[in-house]
């Protein structure tokens, strides 16, 4: 399959790296405006480059593109693949607003193409293990749920001529940039303990939340470096979010999910709990396979430090749906879900009020 990136930023490296590891994928091009970074990507990766992204679609004719634009790009880049009948999976979020996530999915459905999104923490081997033990009903009745993101990020990175921290392509800091991942697996895990959601529905009800500026210039910064947030799914569990690139010198991730019949912690890639009332035969095996520590610093100060092999895996799923000709489990909509909890906060915590989760 004839693979190509639209935008050549950062994460554009690690999705040439992904495509490299799948069988039957060549990667034929990538595009953006300039010309110098450009040719350096395309010598690196043995592709095309292009400046415009139609001439590249009709000139290169690739059976899917990955987009990695600035996240207030992606609804660009999106129908650009839809006009031409290509598939297309597009880096979280989906869009910085549901408004322009909304158009994406209508663009994509119009020209029924097969449409993904990338959320490659689900990927990881130990977060789809609780995902798993979350949809047996392992937990019993779900009390609490929590993501904990206290990452770091300096000066630079939010500096002049960076789209980094800006409203009109970041659409916000550290909850939609940064911890948008813990968000995702978040509510995809508590999503698989209430079997009765119809697709596409959210498993969060409301949110109350709270943004600040605390490590940064708050005169420069258009977003929050640091956010708590408090969830109500609608099975009743509560959650709580903790979303900072204010925390020198940044920390691992942090997951807590726990209820009346057990608790499972992941650090990173470390599974630090798991206990159940009733102990099944293999969970003496799964605390030996992610009871070691993390090998990865999973982008806690550097936004580079991520272990790739998730998006390999990640994009593994979404072309076998390409192949078979079926929608892929993280779909659009299942993209949707991140941006929709993320929109609430931000709505709550500019009024001081609950938000509902659209």
């Amino acid at each position: 399959m004839r693979a190509a990136i639209i935008g050549i930023g950062a994460i554009a490296r690690l999705h040439a790296r992904a495509l490299a590891d799948i069988p039957g994928v060549e990667l034929v091009a990538a595009t953006c405006r300039t010309e110098a970074k450009g040719r350096a990507f395309a010598e690196e990766f043995g592709c095309a480059w292009h400046a415009d992204t139609a001439k590249m679609l009709r000139r290169e004719k690739p059976d899917f593109v990955t987009v990695a634009t600035p996240s207030g790009a992606h609804l660009e880049a999106v129908t650009a693949a839809a006009r031409r009948g290509v598939h297309v999976i597009c880096e979280k979020p989906l869009e910085i607003t549901l408004k322009r996530i909304d158009r994406m999915l209508a663009a994509v459905e119009k020209a029924g193409i097969t449409f993904g999104a990338i959320f490659p923490q689900r990927f990881n081997p130990v977060v789809a293990t609780v995902h798993e033990a979350a949809a047996a009903g392992r937990f019993g009745t779900l009390a609490v749920a929590a993501s904990y993101v206290p990452w770091w990020r300096d000066d630079a990175y939010y500096g002049p001529g960076r789209w980094q921290g800006t409203k009109a392509l970041d659409g916000g800091g550290a909850l939609m940039n940064q911890s948008i991942h813990g968000v995702d697996a978040l509510q995809w895990i508590v999503g698989a303990t209430m079997p009765g959601l119809t697709r596409g529905e959210n498993p969060v009800e409301s949110v109350q939340a709270l943004t600040a500026v605390r490590a940064h210039d708050a005169e420069r910064l258009e977003v929050e470096d640091t956010c708590v947030a408090i969830l109500r799914f609608k099975n009743g569990a509560l959650g709580q979010l903790l979303a900072a690139t204010s925390l020198f010198p940044g920390q691992l991730r942090r997951f807590l999910f726990g209820g009346r019949d057990g608790t499972a912690e992941i650090l990173e890639e470390q599974l630090v709990a798991w206990r159940f009332r009733t102990e099944a035969a293999d969970d003496a095996a799964t605390r030996d396979c992610f009871g070691g520590t993390s090998g990865t610093s999973g982008g806690a100060a550097d936004p580079m430090a991520i272990n790739y092999a998730c998006h390999t895996r990640n994009f593994e799923s979404f072309l076998a749906a390409v192949r078979g000709g079926h929608r892929p489990e993280l779909d659009g909509l299942e993209g949707r879900k991140a941006v929709a909890i993320i929109e609430a906060c931000y709505r709550s915590a500019r009024t001081g009020r609950a938000a509902h989760v659209s």
